[in-house]
């Protein structure tokens, strides 16, 4: 059993699985997460915060980032095709190469 209590704050290197299984036990302080190349396709992460959360190249396709605070996240060359981004914070986000929800490619 994931112990949402041992990732508060900082988080260095976490799996997809860990994500998923901590934020189905409620916690949604995810900020500074190293997620780069992680497959999160379909993830529901609304509401979490991943401000500084390294998801460099991660598939977030039809990921459910609805209200998350991506503010200073990178996510170069992730891909965001459909993704809910509905009331993101993506202040000073890196998007260089991000595949957006439209499927267009941020410069």
């Amino acid at each position: 059993m994931v112990n949402p209590s041992q990732y508060r704050g900082a988080i260095a290197s976490m799996n997809p699985t860990e994500l998923q299984m901590l934020y189905a036990a409620g916690e949604r302080d995810f900020h500074h997460a190293d997620l780069k190349s992680a497959e999160l396709s379909g993830i529901n992460l609304q509401d979490a915060h991943l401000s500084r959360a390294n998801l460099r190249h991660a598939n977030l396709r039809w990921a459910n980032l609805g209200k998350a605070d991506l503010s200073w996240a990178d996510l170069r060359g992730a891909d965001l095709s459909w993704a809910n981004l509905d009331g993101a914070n993506l202040t000073c986000a890196h998007l260089k190469g991000t595949k957006m929800p439209d499927g267009t490619i941020h410069d």
